[in-house]
């Protein structure tokens, strides 16, 4: 079984759907893989197409199957908004070992909601001790 670090590059996302009525959403994202969880920073005012342009680290095995990310509104002092979710399979990453910004479907309630765009690189673990 293969073992090493995903590395995600969350660029940004395009057409989601703007949950706050009266101004801007501040929308960020939630990525999870398996039992590990990291958020991104709130892209403050940007709305429908926020860029966050930040790197998320996973440690991962080939077993693992599927990145999940979650889009929400940060509302202060309420409960943030639930704006979609992507589901990015994996597969690829390990065969090819990166996978150029790619851009995915963001879906509520099994209807499309824009676009995210992610970029991928699997480094499995004994490639690290090697080289040098």
């Amino acid at each position: 079984m293969a073992q090493g670090t995903l590395e995600v590059l969350l660029v940004g996302a395009k057409g989601i759907e703007n949950t706050d009525f009266l101004s801007n959403m501040d929308p960020y994202a939630v990525l999870r893989c398996r039992s590990q969880e990291q958020k991104s920073s709130v892209a403050s005012g940007k709305g429908s197409d926020p860029e966050w342009n930040e790197t998320f680290m996973f440690t991962v095995s080939d077993s693992t199957t599927e990145l999940f990310i979650k889009l929400l509104d940060s509302d202060g002092g309420t409960d943030d908004d639930f704006v979609g979710e992507a589901t990015i399979p994996l597969e690829a990453v390990y065969a090819e070992g990166s996978i150029p910004p790619t851009v995915y479907n963001v879906v509520k309630d099994e209807e499309y909601r824009g676009e995210i765009k992610i970029g991928l690189t699997f480094t499995p673990e004994d490639a690290r001790d090697e080289g040098f």
